[in-house]
């Protein structure tokens, strides 16, 4: 995709972020507004990092990297990262991703259903053992942090 689509999407995703915490879970679109502005920055710059570097690697690796980059104790800008984006329920950016996820599905159904039932078996084997592996992990995470 060209930038000018991704700043589009980033527009797009950004103002159905700030609607979905709005009617969803009533905050304010001002207190949203700096969280989400940074959120969809960290996304901007991990599209640009993506383009820069000759290294195939994946969107999501730039942006969860970049993210944990700015919101860590030693970043200079953490303490605003992590004020700004705490204001952000977790479910609003995720209902939009969600979304997004079953349209972008929806259009390529037909291709997914050349591939035959094979891929059917292996997608839940995935999905599956991704979430038991969520399971344990989260469970180990848990006990060993007294938390339950």
């Amino acid at each position: 995709m060209r930038l000018k689509e991704w700043v589009f999407l980033l527009v797009f995703v950004a103002i159905a972020m700030i609607s979905s915490n709005l009617i969803g879970y009533d905050v304010s679109v001002s207190d949203s507004l700096s969280g989400v502005l940074i959120l969809c920055g960290i996304a901007l710059i991990a599209v640009l990092l993506s383009k820069v570097i000759p290294l195939k690697l994946p969107i999501i690796l730039f942006c969860s990297l970049l993210g944990l980059l700015f919101a860590s104790p030693i970043s200079p800008v953490g303490d605003v990262v992590m004020e700004s984006t705490s204001k952000i329920e977790f479910k609003a950016p995720l209902t939009i991703v969600g979304a997004l996820a079953g349209i972008s599905i929806g259009a390529s159904f037909h291709e997914f259903r050349k591939q035959g039932w094979k891929m059917i078996v292996i997608a839940l084997v995935v999905i599956t053992s991704t979430y038991a592996g969520s399971l344990m992990i989260s469970q180990l995470v848990l006990k060993l942090t007294n938390a339950i």
